[in-house]
């Protein structure tokens, strides 16, 4: 599903996204996944001022709705955990900062994004948020995982998830990290999970 991100006059980028639904139970549990699951990507991209990294104005990157018996597996095999998990992210060989001038060479390729239809839905119920906006959050998460932010450390990420709340905000999307009770307990707890 291609994604478009001139929005802003300042990027001449186009994102192409390619949506993989390996799952199909996707698109009986969460209406239009994959056109949220795209508007996410493509809200989290745009913000990244990608121009600045892309030879060709053109940047790839993959998205795929799976199954939690999916995630399992490839959990498994490279991160060593035996147990699905609700997002992960597998960068592309060439990944921001290997960029030439824009309009030159190929595109480029950020990567992979794979997200769990059974973890995505357990966890929105626990922890009481509506389960579109969830998806999106983890898209966008995912996402920012390419582009090189991650929250293995503290100041890494409060800057991470203060980059996420301002890119679902122009989704609608409510901060997820700011929510009363178990909710944000149990979404401290799912952070320390993601990949």
């Amino acid at each position: 599903m291609p994604g478009d991100m001139n929005d802003d006059p300042d990027s001449r980028c186009s994102l192409h996204l390619e949506v993989a639904v390996r799952d199909p139970a996707w698109r009986h549990t969460v209406a239009d996944a994959e056109a949220l699951a795209a508007q996410a990507a493509n809200a989290a991209l745009s913000t990244a001022r990608l121009s600045k990294f892309a030879r060709s104005g053109v940047v790839e990157a993959a998205l795929t709705l799976a199954d939690d018996a999916l995630s399992r597996e490839l959990n498994h095999r490279y991160r060593g955990q035996d147990k699905p998990t609700n997002v992960l992210s597998f960068s592309g060989a060439d990944g921001p900062g290997s960029a030439g001038p824009l309009g030159e060479g190929p595109p480029l390729i950020l990567g992979d994004v794979v997200i769990a239809r059974q973890t995505t839905v357990r966890e929105a119920g626990e922890q009481g948020k509506p389960l579109q906006d969830h998806l999106r959050h983890l898209v966008v998460h995912g996402m920012l995982h390419l582009l090189g932010y991650d929250h293995q450390q503290a100041t890494a990420a409060q800057e991470m998830e203060q980059l996420e709340v301002e890119i679902l905000a122009t989704l609608g999307v409510p901060d997820p990290y700011h929510m009363a009770g178990t909710a944000h307990a149990n979404e401290a707890e799912t952070r320390s999970q993601r990949s």
